[in-house]
């Protein structure tokens, strides 16, 4: 087979790669196999045995296989009473064994999938956690979703639908032909002249249906994004009515999906029929001929059932077919997602027990699309223990700033230092431990206020959590919702106000007790109230270490140490408050506007 067919047939080095995931239960698979070659030589049994039992009943002398005879303890089929129980008893029996080998095989292929499917799925999990944040910015949470749920659960369909029941189905066939051909060539021959006709059908059905599914799996990735989107959106989509266009669309996409199932649906609409007519003409043809030769009945009754051995897996055996190459479909879907060369880089191994601080940038240059630089030549220096607030307009670089310094992107050119060592050569979880976090965003998991707290982590106890809370001012407030700190903030933090998980992550950096703060926008959705409550908990936590503050309100920032100008991911200006409105140059003039749309609110 050329290279060209392999692909077209399924791509043999997905699947390779596929049963790489198998080896831990290589014991299983072994078995299953063992178990599928029995499965198969057991197929062949019972037809020749309803053969033996209507021969005795009709008088036929027929000849009996040394090793059934044993089995039959060498009963004579001219005795035709105790033959027929001697036989019946055997295959009652027999049919215990093999539902027995049936249920073992189909029990362990199916949890040997399922093994493979959570090794799997743990593994692309892994590495979606430590993808850059850019893969997220680009990639829909619905398709990673598919990659991880949907995609997954079709390399099970490998194992406990597809390709070691195919050995099984392809070796019972081969056996039960080659028994046909063993009692009677000449009769198999004739019985299968339609066969040809059953080949045809079953290579077009499955080339049909095999571009159905990759239509039904490529629309059921857009549905998943299209609904992951829009349900976590959905406060957009009323407040702007919009749910009619929104509705539309969603229509448009689930159309696609219907269409595609309807082509698979009218393909096995037409196949099982026609293995039904191929199956009907071979045992008329068969019936025609034993009556012509004035054969046995026996014969009859076994090459019909023998006929249906042969055409029952030949019925499902091209949607196994399918199923294995949907199923390395959705490997090879899966393996992009592991393959991506862009994730968190975790070479370095350098992971001091404290910092001072310290941290320069040298000459940076990034972007998140490799064209268009969002930063441009950024340098500048902290010492440790100062503050030091970015400002600008919006889009000027400053959330890039301290998003690099965390290592959630990797800059293109330049250095940034951290007490003077490359923060790549941090170890991560060493250098992200030191750097405490509060973002003008706050995301918050489903859970207890606890949990989104500690983070589920351990070694904070519920005391520290509490001490934390009372210097923020947030205690009373917890202690006032249902079962305090242990009320369930729902997905996203959604039962909260925005000023309220704003004050839940400021608690959460405060336990990580960091020795570099970064406060983004921090107090910008917090009341007036509230913000008095926590500033002299900002200046206590701020004290002594190394603080980068983001604010548009520039009346926060008037006690930073120094202030850094940006504009179009450039730095224009660095100086104290009073240095820049000295200066009159770009801070004096934001600070300006700011005065003035305050003055005319006031007035207003």
């Amino acid at each position: 087979m050329s290279e060209a067919a392999k692909k077209k047939f399924f791509n043999v080095t997905a699947l390779k790669r596929v049963f790489t995931f198998v080896r831990p239960y290589r014991m299983q698979f072994y078995s299953s196999l063992v178990m599928a070659v029995l499965l198969a030589i057991f197929a062949p049994v019972r037809p020749y045995l309803i053969q033996l039992t209507v021969d005795a009943a009709t008088s036929k002398a027929s000849h009996v296989p040394g090793w059934l005879n044993w089995f039959l303890f060498n009963t004579s089929i001219t005795q035709t009473e105790k033959f027929i129980v001697a036989v019946t008893v055997f295959q009652v029996i027999f049919i215990f064994v093999e539902t027995a080998v049936r249920f073992l095989f189909g029990f362990v292929t199916s949890w040997m999938g399922q093994s493979v499917v959570k090794d799997m799925r743990i593994t692309v999990y892994e590495k979606i956690v430590g993808l850059n944040l850019k893969q997220f910015d680009k990639t829909p949470i619905g398709t990673l979703t598919t990659r991880t749920i949907n995609d997954i659960e079709s390399i099970n369909d490998i194992f406990s639908d597809g390709l070691i029941p195919i050995i099984s189905d392809l070796l019972s066939i081969i056996i039960t032909l080659a028994t046909m051909f063993w009692i009677d060539w000449r009769l198999t021959l004739v019985s299968l002249i339609p066969f040809p006709i059953l080949i045809l059908a079953t290579y077009y059905f499955k080339e049909s249906v095999n571009k159905s599914f990759i239509q039904v799996r490529n629309a059921v990735a857009a549905l998943n994004a299209f609904v992951q989107e829009h349900i976590t959106g959905m406060a957009i989509v009323q407040a702007f009515a919009a749910e009619n266009r929104e509705y539309q669309k969603f229509n448009a996409i689930n159309k696609e999906h219907r269409n595609a199932n309807i082509k698979a649906i009218f393909a096995y609409s037409i196949f099982f029929p026609v293995v039904e007519i191929v199956l009907a003409v071979s045992i008329g043809i068969l019936v025609w001929w034993i009556a012509d030769k004035q054969l046995e009945a026996g014969l009859l009754v076994s090459f019909i059932l023998y006929l249906n051995q042969i055409f029952r897996p030949l019925r499902v055996i091209a949607d196994k077919f399918n199923v294995i190459q949907m199923g390395v479909i959705a490997s090879q879907r899966v393996f992009a997602v592991l393959d991506n060369p862009d994730y968190v880089k975790q070479q370095g191994t350098y992971a001091p027990a404290t910092v001072t601080g310290k941290i320069d940038f040298n000459h940076v240059w990034f972007a998140y699309n490799d064209e268009h630089y969002v930063l441009k030549n950024i340098n500048f220096s902290i010492q440790p223990g100062e503050t030091v607030a970015l400002v600008g307009h919006t889009g000027s670089g400053k959330t890039s700033i301290i998003s690099l310094l965390n290592r959630l992107y990797h800059i293109q050119k330049g250095s940034i230092l951290l007490d003077g060592v490359n923060i790549d050569d941090y170890k991560l979880d060493a250098l992200r431990s030191r750097i405490g976090v509060v973002l003008q965003d706050v995301f918050l998991f489903s859970g207890s206020v606890m949990e989104n707290i500690t983070l589920r982590n351990p070694a904070i106890t519920e005391e520290q959590v509490i001490q934390a809370a009372k210097l923020i001012g947030v205690h009373d407030f917890i202690m006032q919702l249902p079962g305090a700190y242990h009320f369930n903030v729902m997905e996203r933090g959604n039962t909260l106000s925005l000023g309220q998980r704003q004050l839940l992550s400021f608690i959460r950096a405060l336990l990580y007790n960091p020795s570099i703060l970064i406060l983004d926008e921090a107090t910008s959705s917090i009341d007036t109230e509230s913000e008095l409550l926590i500033q002299h908990a900002i200046d206590t936590l701020i004290a002594g270490r190394t603080s980068i503050v983001i604010a548009h309100r520039l009346s926060t920032i008037r006690k930073a140490d120094k202030i850094i100008v940006l504009d179009k991911g450039e730095i224009k200006e660095m100086g104290t408050h009073e240095e820049l409105l000295a200066l009159g140059g770009f801070y004096s003039k934001l600070h300006n506007m700011q005065f003035q749309k305050q003055k005319t609110a006031l007035t207003a």
